[in-house]
């Protein structure tokens, strides 16, 4: 990758393996909201992960987290709609959110409704939370639904990073033009973030990066 706009963020060493000493320690699942009555207190900086369906989340939180099974799919639409809230620190340091999937086929009006609501007063009323990182697969690059998100993060004054997954299962010459055709839509949205970040949950490319991403996140 010679294209300066696809070359993965530097973070110096120091940064790394504090992100890493964090992350190797206690990361426990707290709980999940269905709505926002049931989200826990605002009492810790939380960073926030969105995507739409098999994008990858939940295989790039626990390669995250350094653990197989911290965050798990399911097939049942009822979880697929709740927030999950992830505790991070003993003491409890900040929080990770998994956002309910979007863009997931053949989902009934009331689905997609539900997830709208939810996602958007999650995103406008949360003073705790620092930042979202949304996954885009790097096989196909920004879709229409991701840009629903990007809108509702914009209008929201929500800060975001885009993170792109998968990126072992295309060839680097294709890789190079999605990472700049999404660094140049990054580019154009007010609350993004200016550099992506290129992951692989199954390699491991990224994630180091992308543990120090979260930890500057929460300053």
């Amino acid at each position: 990758m010679t294209d300066p706009t696809i070359e993965p963020p530097v973070f110096d060493p120091e940064a790394i393996e504090t992100a890493r000493k964090i992350f190797a320690g206690p990361v426990a699942f707290l709980k999940s909201a269905p709505s926002l009555e049931f989200i826990p207190d605002a009492v810790v900086p939380e960073v926030a992960f969105a995507g739409r369906s098999n994008v990858g989340k939940s295989s790039l939180l626990n390669a995250l987290a350094g653990r197989n099974a911290l965050a798990r799919t399911s097939n049942t639409p009822g979880r697929t709609q709740e927030l999950n809230f992830f505790d991070v620190g003993a003491p409890l340091a900040f929080r990770l959110v998994d956002m309910p999937g979007y863009g997931f086929a053949k989902a009934p009006k009331d689905i997609v409704k539900k997830w709208r609501f939810l996602v958007n007063d999650f995103l406008r009323g949360r003073d705790v939370l620092k930042r979202a990182l949304v996954l885009i697969d790097a096989r196909h690059g920004i879709k229409e639904v991701d840009r629903e998100i990007l809108d509702m993060l914009d209008k929201a004054a929500v800060s975001y990073r885009l993170v792109m997954t998968k990126i072992d299962k295309i060839k680097p010459t294709e890789l190079a033009d999605v990472m700049t055709a999404t660094a140049d839509e990054a580019r154009k949205r007010p609350a993004a973030h200016p550099e992506i970040l290129p992951t692989s949950s199954e390699t491991g490319l990224g994630i180091a990066e992308l543990r120090a991403a979260v930890i500057e996140a929460i300053g």
